[in-house]
């Protein structure tokens, strides 16, 4: 059974103050769970003692790494994005503010420091051949199973190693790519359009929903080094090209614990769909242990701002999604992630099976492209060293 401490008990064990505490909360450090009284947080110890072991002078290299690669300390400069005090901010800029009127292409400019014309001007990618042959048999496949294999086949060789490209070229094939990857997502010939009117017209959308649309693929654009943007960043510090970074962003991002996790969400949603005791179920479902996934985040201990900004309108239209929402809010204290907004923004715009995670690809590829760019201009290599914990060798 997990071990709590109070917000003393735990500012103790750390030598800080509570101020100090929770800051360590707002910096995504320490995760608050509710206490036992409404105003009252509590933490787990074992947290608290990982991050206690983090900030002990001497450390040993296991426990540096343990610190450092689990929800951990910073491990890299970026200018990109900030997470802090529960918000999220594009080079300085608030990214919920940025999504309520920003174009997918001018957060795009925003993220790789350019001019919008710069990146997205009037050229088109082309497609090679076979790849409707594979659109054909993948027909009825969601995008967690078709995006990657298309589109490390529509990207080919074409594109070459951006690094030797003068500035201006690297820039156009940055669009070049989020404009092929959203074809391949779409099933539709490359566009010059608007992003997120691409989607509406391949799906089939009124104004409000590509609206919707628009501002979930701006507020997917980029979340500091998570998994599949540092996975990004790696594969651009080898000096491979911005089509390996983003094949190596989509090849993180179908993991379960990651982008996948909009398909976990739908299940979710799937048990809970036209019952009269959500209530009731998740409470079940709760004290079975079961997994609920969509709810909670590390870093916004008050709640994800992404998925705030998404289910504002959303919720009010679907009594069932908003009844899950407060009960888990009330036995957890987790509120919903930008997983769980997604894939309620899948079913409330009626998109295919998959779109949510399709619309994460989609809306992340800019951040993995944003990583590549920053990474490959300072010309160094990502090596970490491990703490071997295996046999000792003989000698």
């Amino acid at each position: 059974m997990a071990t709590y401490l109070s917000s003393s008990e735990a500012a103790t064990r750390l030598g800080v103050s509570r101020q100090t505490l929770y800051s360590y909360v707002s910096r995504g450090l320490l995760q608050a769970h509710p206490g036992l009284e409404q105003r009252e947080s509590r933490y787990l110890a074992s947290e608290v003692e990982r991050l206690a072991a983090s900030r002990t002078r001497g450390r040993k290299p296991r426990e540096v790494a343990r610190a450092t690669l689990d929800w951990g300390l910073p491990v890299l400069e970026s200018a990109l994005t900030l997470i802090e005090d529960g918000r999220l901010y594009y080079r300085g800029r608030d990214a919920v503010a940025v999504s309520a009127g920003a174009s997918v292409e001018q957060a795009a400019a925003l993220l790789w420091d350019c001019q919008e014309e710069e990146a997205f001007g009037p050229q088109t990618p082309s497609l090679p051949d076979g790849i409707e042959v594979l659109r054909a048999q993948w027909r009825d496949r969601r995008a967690e199973q078709t995006l990657l294999p298309l589109f490390a086949l529509a990207c080919g060789d074409d594109i070459g190693a951006q690094w030797r490209l003068p500035p201006e070229r690297q820039l156009a094939s940055c669009g070049l790519l989020v404009r092929r990857l959203a074809a391949c997502l779409l099933g539709t010939a490359p566009s010059c359009a608007p992003l997120h009117r691409q989607c509406a017209q391949a799906w089939q959308l009124d104004a409000k929903g590509a609206d919707l649309v628009r501002r979930a693929l701006v507020l997917c654009a980029d979340h500091e080094l998570n998994a599949s943007g540092f996975t990004a960043r790696c594969i651009a510090s080898t000096g491979a090209n911005l089509q390996a970074a983003v094949i190596g962003g989509l090849a993180a991002l179908s993991g379960p614990l990651h982008g996948g996790t909009t398909a976990r969400v739908e299940a979710l949603l799937d048990d809970l769909e036209g019952r009269s005791d959500v209530a009731a179920r998740l409470r079940d479902r709760l004290a079975r242990g079961e997994d609920l996934p969509g709810f909670g985040h590390h870093l916004y201990p008050q709640g994800d701002v992404r998925a705030s900004a998404l289910l504002a309108d959303l919720l009010p239209l679907h009594p069932h999604w908003r009844t899950a929402v407060e009960v888990m809010r009330e036995l957890t204290g987790h509120a919903p992630s930008v997983d769980f907004a997604l894939a309620a923004l899948r079913r409330h715009l009626g998109l295919p099976p998959g779109s949510a995670f399709g619309l994460f690809a989609l809306g992340r590829s800019l951040g993995w492209i944003a990583h590549a760019l920053e990474q490959g201009r300072t010309g160094s290599l990502i090596r970490p060293r491990a703490a071997y914990v295996g046999r000792v060798p003989d000698r």
